[in-house]
């Protein structure tokens, strides 16, 4: 083995490295997955998802191609590496990607939208960290149409440094919001 400098770029995630902490994104890899669906030049939005969105099986909507659905699904789910904002919407459209529909790849196309627009945003994990843990959670609160169930999402941070984050939809329905 030799050593070859400073670690800058490791499978497809950029790291900078300063004395008081180090930067990590993937914009790089960002650029080249909106060459690759043909978005270099679309429009920017502000959020990954339209708010009340609620993607469905839509049986009355025309096929999309599984194969390019899959991959793009594929490759914004290795985007949530270091993009924990689009991880609820990326996990909304994956649900689909056995009979994926127009609707649904719009809703992909959405969220290459939104990165175009953030895609130099970078997380941000100095040196000198607190021990304090900190959790958040959230729920929809069975918010999908087909099965009622909901999805949580939370993520933990470390003084001011976000270490983990998760989004799953649940495996029962809860028969009261005091249950869920």
């Amino acid at each position: 083995m030799s050593m070859m400098g400073e670690l800058n770029y490791f499978l497809g995630l950029q790291m900078k490295l300063f004395q008081h902490g180090t930067f990590l994104c993937q914009s790089k890899y960002c650029r080249e997955l909106l060459k690759k669906f043909d978005m270099k030049n679309c429009k920017e939005t502000s959020t990954p998802i339209t708010t009340g969105c609620s993607l469905d099986t839509d049986e009355n909507g025309t096929n999309y191609d599984q194969t390019k659905y899959r991959g793009l699904i594929g490759s914004l789910l290795y985007l949530t590496a270091s993009t924990p904002d689009i991880m609820f919407s990326v996990c909304l459209c994956a649900r689909f990607q056995a009979k994926s529909k127009e609707s649904h790849y719009m809703a992909a196309e959405r969220i290459l939208k939104y990165l175009k627009g953030t895609i130099d945003v970078r997380l941000w994990y100095p040196s000198e960290v607190s021990l304090n843990l900190i959790s958040y959670s959230d729920s929809d609160f069975a918010r999908c149409k087909i099965d009622r169930k909901r999805t949580s999402g939370m993520c933990h941070l470390l003084g001011s440094s976000l270490m983990s984050w998760h989004n799953k939809k649940q495996a029962c329905v809860a028969l009261s919001t005091a249950e869920a």
